[in-house]
């Protein structure tokens, strides 16, 4: 009887396997007498493009066989107020990764409104189906290892296109393994061995996947109708994302007090008064 990949291994046999057919599908270097090819072949970074293509056609055909008609079925049969709670149930359990990241990435006011946000939408939310926090002040964010690891000033890498898993790169895939292991799902209900998903994680995973599907329903149709290459769309879009991101969580630089706080009002005042020379 075959075992169950946890979800670390999963994603390590996915780029594993990408890897390993890139080996035999790398895309060609333009001569080096084209500059302008070679800079654009750079820019690109999708060394294993050829590879990376096929990957994406397999999981286009998956998605328009599978995920899409359940999505769109989803959408059809779930009330909006329902889909939202949903939603806002999974976000409140990424919670616990989110605050990991955040205090690692040396953000304590990111931390703290994620800590916030945890225990208000953990209660008054009613175990996250209300996003309560935000209505007081606490305004969600993105927080991941990717973003840590790439706040840390470790690069990116290639694109890549793994499957199952879609558009990514090695730090990417790193970074979501990463956060596997930080996930209190990945290990609630594992026996002693440690083998296979629990049926929380089976849960937590599939109904993601499927709201996420459903929120992209009309963004991924419109790229696919009018896109002239949807592979390199979606290779664009998720670079920009990602840097989009990595922006937002590098100018986020707020003081640990709160800006309503009497003591930063005082602190400001006394740093404004000071001279450039005493401080």
């Amino acid at each position: 009887m075959l075992r169950r990949c946890p979800p670390a291994s999963f994603v390590l046999l996915a780029a594993g396997a990408l890897l390993v057919a890139g080996l035999a599908g790398c895309a060609t270097p333009p001569p080096a007498d084209d500059p302008d090819a070679v800079a654009d072949f750079r820019q690109t970074n999708d060394p294993l493009e050829p590879t990376n293509r096929v990957f994406y056609k397999i999981n286009d055909g998956l998605d328009t066989v599978i995920m899409q008609p359940v999505a769109r079925g989803y959408r059809a049969v779930v009330p909006s107020p329902v889909r939202t709670g949903i939603h806002n149930f999974l976000d409140n359990l990424g919670g616990p990764v989110r605050l990991t990241d955040d205090t690692l990435q040396g953000k304590p006011r990111r931390a703290g409104d994620t800590a916030m946000r945890f225990l208000i939408n953990s209660t008054v939310g009613v175990v996250g189906i209300f996003d309560v926090a935000k209505e007081v002040g606490y305004a969600a964010h993105d927080s991941d290892f990717n973003l840590t690891l790439a706040n840390w000033g470790v690069p990116d890498g290639p694109f890549l296109y793994l499957p199952i898993l879609g558009p990514s790169s090695p730090r990417a895939a790193a970074g979501l393994v990463a956060d596997k292991v930080i996930d209190p799902f990945t290990w609630i209900g594992r026996n002693t061995s440690g083998d296979g998903f629990t049926i929380a994680t089976w849960t937590k995973t599939v109904v993601s996947a499927l709201d996420t599907r459903a929120d992209l329903l009309d963004v991924v149709d419109s790229i696919k109708k009018t896109a002239l290459d949807p592979y390199a769309t979606f290779r664009s879009l998720y670079r920009q994302n990602r840097a989009g991101k990595l922006e937002k969580l590098r100018a986020d630089n707020r003081a640990t007090i709160p800006i309503w706080w009497p003591q930063a009002a005082k602190m400001g005042e006394s740093a404004s008064s000071q001279s450039p020379a005493t401080r």
